[in-house]
């Protein structure tokens, strides 16, 4: 299993790989600074941890699921908890940020 970091549309190829980790849905890092996606990884934190490696910074770092059969996102993962942001949850507290995760997983993967 490959976690492919998508900077331009994902082809099919690249969404039937990120696809084997779970099957029916995609763990996603969003960047939302640099509007780029990790995905394909069991974890979030997977997915984070290449865009770590990538350049990006935690802090632009926001986790989200693409259902593509449904092109439905959701925005709960670990990796959202974070009191520093003012996220005390899972899900993205923030509708602005989530707004934006929609706009760039909707870009890059719809």
């Amino acid at each position: 299993m490959k976690i492919h970091i998508i900077k331009k549309h994902a082809t099919k190829e690249e969404i039937h790989d990120m696809l084997k980790a779970l099957k029916s849905y995609i763990k996603l890092a969003v960047d939302i600074k640099r509007e780029v996606v990790a995905g394909g990884g069991i974890l979030h934190a997977d997915c984070e941890a290449v865009l770590l490696k990538d350049g990006s910074k935690q802090q632009d770092i926001w986790g989200a699921d693409w259902l593509p059969e449904s092109k439905q996102i959701t925005f709960e993962a670990l990796i959202n908890i974070r009191p520093r942001q003012n996220n005390f949850s899972m899900r993205i507290q923030d509708t602005v940020i989530r707004e934006k995760i929609e706009e760039i997983v909707r870009g890059l993967l719809e």
